[in-house]
């Protein structure tokens, strides 16, 4: 007689912040952590979404038929194979299509599962992707621009001296005056030296109907500090101004695709959009399942597949995943400015060697251990409650048993 099939039992949720939130666009300062267990196994994961409502997504009550909590895909389901990892993908596409938080809330389950799957088969997730080896990528420590010329000129030249190949710096002020562009751009340059790969997120400055004039209005800019592309110049939905701005100005390559809500959404925009870079987050995308297959059709529309990471070492592991195969797609995204907490979830446990570079963890599933002790003073305590029952209510993150 067979055994049956290992399913999941259980998923935990750990919402974690720092004690103050500010308004910079640091993601780092909060997280959504999510535990996988089936039989005596666990997986963990993480969510690139807001933590309260990616909980309440999963617990939630029905609302119709196709509006399920995602927990309904989950709970119960088998995993002992990666088709049973995309057996759960698709029912939760399926089940919770009219639930907008599914595929984020997903995200982090998918994850967890790769990771669990990986460590009971003794498998990197990489290699159970369907992928043969993994190549080092040359990160690009990312960064935001400093409040003012000199301090990103700081930033920059930290950036060289600690063997960066390549830097990212994006947000603050940038877009905002061509003279105040002028100078980051140009400080950042200065910083970084001659050979470094420079590239400039605007963080979606450039909107309405004069937005691709606006981007336009910096080409002379971008092209004398070199910059290898400029990222996201127009909010996520706006193919038009990404493509027109493609046409006008061919000299500058433009990524994007962080901000899909799904693998089409990604796909859609980097064919409209004329992307020359596919910017893609395994923990907001539905996991590593998805950001695999985008990963493929970007290597064939001749479009280079990059991870998007900003928080921990554990999300950038799992970004970093879907594309190890790739020899040519040599960038990486690298958090650099990690908050406290960001590098309290699995401490540094990937970085740069002597030649900028950073390997994928050989290691079973995601490759990367989560520091629970650390994180008990980062832990806010979840109840939800409808009528008086208990939907959801938060364990410890950890238990000493000691």
């Amino acid at each position: 007689m067979t055994s049956p099939k290992p399913v999941i039992d259980a998923v935990d949720f750990f919402y974690l912040s720092m004690p103050h939130i500010n308004l910079d666009v640091d993601g780092s300062q909060d997280a959504l952590l999510v535990r996988v267990r089936s039989n005596n196994d666990e997986g963990w994961g993480e969510c690139e979404a807001a933590p309260l409502p990616s909980i309440s997504a999963f617990f939630c009550p029905p609302s119709h038929g196709a509006c399920l909590p995602v927990a309904d895909a989950v709970i119960g389901a088998p995993l002992a194979t990666p088709a049973d990892i995309d057996a759960i993908y698709q029912a939760t596409r399926v089940n919770s299509e009219r639930l907008a938080q599914a595929i984020h809330v997903l995200s982090g389950v998918e994850i967890a599962c790769w990771d669990l799957l990986g460590k009971r088969l003794q498998e990197p997730a990489w290699a159970l992707l369907g992928q043969k080896t993994s190549y080092p990528k040359t990160a690009y420590a990312s960064l935001l621009f400093g409040e003012t010329p000199s301090l990103t000129l700081e930033k920059a030249r930290h950036a060289s001296t600690s063997g960066y190949r390549a830097a990212k710096f994006g947000w603050g002020s940038f877009g905002k005056t061509l003279e105040g562009d002028r100078d980051q751009l140009m400080a950042a340059r200065e910083g970084l030296g001659p050979d470094a790969l420079l590239l400039v997120d605007a963080g979606c400055i450039w909107r309405g109907p004069d937005a691709v004039e606006d981007a336009t209005r910096r080409r002379e800019m971008l092209v004398e500090a070199n910059v290898h592309w400029l990222e996201e110049p127009f909010p996520h939905h706006d193919r038009v101004a990404y493509r027109d701005f493609a046409n006008q100005c061919p000299a500058i390559s433009v990524a994007g695709g962080e901000s899909a809500v799904n693998e089409e959404d990604a796909l859609a925009l980097m064919h409209d959009a004329n992307l020359r870079f596919l910017q893609i987050d395994a923990g907001c995308i539905g996991g590593l399942g998805p950001s695999r297959r985008l990963a493929i059709a970007a290597n064939v529309a001749d479009c280079q597949f990059v991870n998007h990471t900003f928080t921990s070492d554990l999300a950038l592991a799992a970004s970093l995943a879907p594309f190890a195969d790739n020899k040519s797609e040599h960038l990486a995204e690298y958090p650099e400015e990690l908050s406290a907490l960001g590098a309290a979830i699995a401490g540094r446990s990937i970085t740069p060697n002597t030649a900028g570079k950073i390997q994928i963890p050989d290691c079973p599933g995601i490759g990367v251990d989560v520091d629970t002790p650390n994180l008990l003073i980062y832990q806010r305590s979840v109840n939800i409650t409808v009528d008086d029952e208990i939907l959801y209510q938060s364990p410890p993150i950890f238990e000493d048993h000691a």
